[in-house]
């Protein structure tokens, strides 16, 4: 391998590890805002301590979330100075605004909500997570922004040898940015709720403080359920601003070969790259996939065989990421809806199977996650910035393959350890449960 290979697979697997904690603080800190909003405002001591329970696996998920992203922007100086160069005024002023403004506004709340327990009034401590809520989706907004800049480039001419900022409104409401954010952070939303639905179910089996983990699970099933209806709803619309700004993208998710009206979508397919087919296809769907880019069924669907290879994306992992992604959306609306009916109905601790499902649910969200993200990322290549940079242009020309090697075997120790921890001490609070009320007189002050 060649340090631009080295470098692209660093780059992947400290993002790829870092997303597994961004989704489930973006989730966890709404549903943690939700139940303590519903003490503040009913005095409900469950509530208090159901606050104080699950805040705390926010508050390690938080801490090991922000460890693994601080490494990722020094990647852009050491591994990809060509590409900073080239885009780094556009690239570097929503980065700059998510460091100094949104992670600014959630960790200084989120210092009020941790030391600020019968310290403020109930109402301030309830703003405060609220305001870390806000600040942590922010954060993502700016950040998702700055990817969506790569995904579609606006706003910019290129002068001197370099991409210069021209117009930064355009950047900022670049409708593919703001899909992509919806589609990113609703899917983060899931996360939360299946975090909270599995471990609640966990508790509901070993018959542990049901009152309580029944209260839970109707919470982060409402949650779930609207939250998954809206990654659904997102990601039809994104899916056809893909189709619009990046034909490569669309055709490598649905392996179409062809340019064709009516384009079906191919519920199971093969591809072959060498020889430009499906070696196998099943059960083709008929216009739908010109329905879903132009949200019409005779519309012309661009095929790979228009784009030219050296511009066309790994097919095959780009097109099973997809089926994936939305294979695992379709499970998680109908587990939410089940969750929440038996919820209502106030039986969801008989429901053995279901609790069991929703457990072994957990890492199913990551997944989609994971495998929506390389859609996203896998598919513009072999773009770093859409129709305007290549990859193999953006890496660093002074780094060598051997400085490369060492710098990834070191972040594959360093952030093999941390995902050690951060299983361990999740587990270890998860199964352990909510501290016990000592009495009427200071259940308030449970810790």
């Amino acid at each position: 391998m060649d340090a631009l290979m080295l470098s692209r697979l660093q780059f992947a697997m400290t993002a790829g590890f870092h997303f597994i904690f961004v989704p489930l603080t973006l989730g966890l800190v709404i549903l943690v805002a939700i139940m303590q909003t519903i003490y503040v405002r009913t005095g409900d001591q469950d509530y208090l301590r159901m606050t104080k329970f699950w805040g705390k696996l926010f508050l390690i998920n938080f801490a090991i979330g922000v460890v693994t992203g601080i490494t990722l922007e020094f990647q852009f100086g050491m591994n990809w100075a060509e590409y900073s160069k080239y885009v780094g005024d556009i690239f570097g002023a929503p980065l700059a605004i998510e460091a100094t403004v949104a992670f600014f506004l959630e960790s200084t709340f989120l210092g009020v909500w941790i030391f600020g327990w019968k310290k403020v009034s109930k109402k301030a401590h309830l703003f405060a997570i609220w305001m870390v809520a806000l600040g942590s989706n922010l954060s993502a907004l700016w950040i998702l922004i700055a990817n969506g800049w790569m995904q579609h480039p606006v706003g910019y001419e290129l002068r001197n040898g370099r991409a210069e900022l021209v117009d930064f409104v355009a950047v900022i409401f670049s409708p593919y940015a703001w899909l992509k954010f919806f589609h990113t952070v609703s899917s983060g939303w899931v996360i939360g709720a299946f975090f909270v639905m599995g471990i609640s179910a966990y508790h509901l089996l070993k018959k542990n403080e049901i009152q309580l983990f029944k209260k839970s699970m109707k919470i982060a099933s409402v949650f779930g359920l609207l939250s998954a209806f809206a990654v659904f709803l997102i990601g039809d619309f994104h899916a056809a601003e893909v189709a619009k700004t990046q034909p490569s993208k669309f055709a490598a998710m649905e392996s179409i070969w062809e340019t064709q009206e009516g384009a079906p979508v191919i519920m199971f397919a093969v591809p072959d790259s060498e020889n430009e087919r499906n070696s196998v296809e099943i059960l083709p769907l008929p216009k739908l996939a010109s329905i879903l880019a132009y949200h019409s069924p005779n519309a012309e669907v661009t095929g790979l065989k228009d784009i030219p290879k050296d511009e066309r994306p790994p097919v095959g992992l780009t097109f099973f990421s997809f089926r994936i992604m939305v294979g695992l959306g379709t499970l998680f609306l109908l587990l939410t809806v089940l969750a929440y009916y038996y919820s209502r109905k106030g039986v969801i601790e008989n429901k053995t199977l279901l609790l069991r499902v929703l457990l072994y649910s957990i890492p199913l969200p990551y997944i989609a996650a994971q495998v929506g993200w390389i859609v996203a990322e896998v598919g513009r290549q072999p773009w770093i910035v859409y129709g305007l940079m290549k990859t193999s242009d953006a890496v660093s020309v002074n780094i060598t393959t051997s400085q490369v090697f060492l710098s990834l075997l070191g972040f594959l120790v360093f952030y093999g350890t941390l995902g050690v921890v951060d299983i361990y001490l999740l587990f270890k609070f998860a199964r352990k449960g909510p501290e016990a009320p000592k009495n009427a007189q200071t259940a308030g002050e449970v810790q």
